[in-house]
């Protein structure tokens, strides 16, 4: 945006941000201190670029990258960091070595670069990382998409991962971008679903024309044809078997870019909501097993109204998420879009339809000129209720050039919700990050220093990435679970969860994926804010098994391991 429209919209927060703090609920402990901490690379020790390969002839796969991730690798209770990279291509070929980073967390606000000794430097160029444990050894495990050839890379438990795609049956070539790991038909194991873009395989992939500057730009994704995503069953012994063919998920052709799984319905299978890049998006909803071995999948994304605009078109799905945002018990769906196009929250109906409320949240109006990547629903400040941050940047890097309102690098926005349960824009006080811009992609989030107070991890094209150190949950309580499954899937993907404090009982449902090309924290923080304990806490394990586990008063401000059937331990 130029910068008679920047200052317009700065002064227009600042004019609002008492008010949005009032109705927020955010107490004086918060409102003079900015919410979230800029960590430079200096005191994170954090200094990988990511290298988006940018060339003269614009070939698209430069600018749609990179993820990131949250992981504890090494399961020393600490959260790891794990950067995707770009690297070899039909198109590029780097004159000097490109790779992946994963820095191992020093338990005191630093990281150490351990790439090479973990063995996760890449090989393609890659997009986007998925962790989960797949065959439940109690390490995590990273799924890495790429332009070229995916990568799953095994934990070997002792700080190396080995890369066993071939092995596993999940090389996926073509160009892959989100993925996310979840135990669709409740058999105990995680399955892994991966969106796939557009079909790039061509030589022509230039025939855009030039821009208005008379250089080529990078082409609007239409001009491509769409492609099917893939889902893997895991079948218990390391390997996996593509099962989406002749299903409702080979059948639609889309150009998917992000990916969320969750359960819309509350049936207890988890289903799949993917947002396409000018199609419509797909939600691909679990209806159990089907006739002759398959499983029964529907894409109902049109008659549910998450699928096209209010005015019945397709936009540029990027970002998504779920959460249950007011607290009833239902998950609530998000998409982010292009600019002029609005972002979307969808709430849910409760019978397999959404109504799109961002104009009543601020969101349509906060989004209109701006475009979204990564993003997440979650708790910031440990109040209880479900707050918003979104990641944004243009696809086009010479925007700037021919836009008098649209930049390349656009602000990240923070919503929070306030007590009259709406999204309130409250970027203006959030921190100095919040008034730089970014040419921003994946975002994860997870609490890297333990505190309760999750913190934010932004991926930037052709940067460095972004580290956000929370600040705003100060003088609120809270609970940290780390769930672990016996009978079902051992990061307990799917499992709901229900917590009482100062007399409000609260809702989650443990989903897996969302945001765009990135991977969470496994672990769950739940806020209580004044309340000085949990009174009551439900874990309802996914099936297999359905266990319900029972926990009373439970203290504040701790972490606590919790395995399916012991209780704590």
């Amino acid at each position: 945006m130029n910068s008679s429209r920047r200052g317009f919209l700065r002064s227009g927060l600042a004019l609002g941000a008492a008010k949005a703090l009032r109705i927020s609920g955010l107490g004086s402990e918060t409102s003079g201190a900015p919410l979230f901490l800029d960590v430079p690379p200096s005191s994170s020790g954090i200094e990988w670029v990511h290298e988006n390969a940018m060339s003269p002839s614009r070939y698209l796969p430069e600018a749609v990258g990179p993820g990131c991730a949250f992981l504890d690798y090494d399961n020393d209770g600490w959260m790891d960091i794990f950067l995707v990279n770009s690297g070899p291509s039909d198109f590029w070929k780097p004159s000097k070595p490109v790779r992946n980073a994963l820095y191992r967390n020093n338990r005191d606000g630093t990281f150490t670069d351990v790439t090479e000794k973990a063995g996760v430097a890449g090989a393609y160029f890659g997009m986007g990382a998925a962790v989960g444990d797949y065959d439940n050894d109690g390490s995590p495990d990273i799924f890495v998409t790429a332009y070229g050839k995916c990568i799953l890379y095994k934990n070997n438990h002792d700080g190396t991962f080995t890369d066993v795609t071939e092995k596993a049956g999940v090389a996926t070539p073509g160009w892959t971008t989100s993925a996310v790991w979840l135990d669709y038909d409740n058999d105990g194991r995680l399955d892994l679903f991966v969106c796939s873009f557009v079909d790039y395989s061509g030589v022509r992939k230039l025939e855009c024309g030039n821009n208005q500057i008379g250089r080529n730009y990078y082409c609007v994704p239409r001009v491509f044809k769409p492609t099917a995503s893939f889902l893997y069953h895991n079948n218990g012994d390391g390997t996996f078997t593509e099962v989406s063919k002749g299903t409702a998920i080979a059948k639609a052709l889309g150009k998917g870019l992000g990916v969320v799984a969750t359960d819309i319905n509350n049936d207890g299978w988890m289903d799949l909501f993917v947002a396409n890049d000018t199609v419509q998006n797909f939600l691909f909803v679990n209806r159990g097993p089907g006739p002759n071995g398959r499983w029964n999948w529907e894409e109902i994304a049109l008659q549910a109204g998450v699928g096209f605009s209010e005015s019945g078109r397709p936009r540029s799905g990027m970002g998504v998420d779920a959460a249950d945002l007011h607290g009833g018990g239902w998950q609530d769906l998000f998409v982010a879009n292009v600019d002029h196009e609005m972002f979307s929250v969808y709430e849910n109906n409760r019978d397999e339809t959404f109504r799109d409320a961002a104009q009543a949240h601020g969101v349509a109006r906060a989004t209109r000129l701006l475009s979204g990547w990564g993003l997440k629903y979650f708790d910031y400040d440990n109040d209880g209720s479900v707050d918003l941050l979104l990641a944004n940047g243009h696809p086009d890097d010479m925007i700037d050039n021919y836009s008098m309102q649209v930049k390349y690098k656009e602000p990240l926005l923070l919503f929070h919700q306030g007590e009259d349960r709406k999204l309130h824009d409250i970027s203006e006080s959030a921190g100095s990050a919040f008034q730089r811009y970014f040419a921003a992609r994946g975002l994860a989030v997870g609490d890297y220093d333990n505190d309760g107070a999750i913190d934010v991890l932004i991926a930037t094209n052709g940067g460095a990435p972004v580290l956000l150190k929370n600040n705003a949950a100060k003088g609120n309580n809270w609970l940290g679970l780390k769930l672990e499954g016996v009978e079902c899937n051992r990061d307990a993907i799917g499992a709901r969860i229900l917590w009482k404090g100062g007399g409000k009982l609260r809702h989650r449902l443990k989903n897996n994926g969302g945001s765009y090309l990135s991977s969470h924290d496994v672990r769950e923080v739940l806020g209580i804010g004044a309340a000085t304990q949990i009174d009551e806490l439900e874990i309802h394990w996914p099936a297999p098994s359905k266990r319900i586990e029972k926990l009373t008063n439970l203290a504040r401000n701790r972490y606590v391991h919790i395995v399916e059937g012991k209780g704590m331990v």
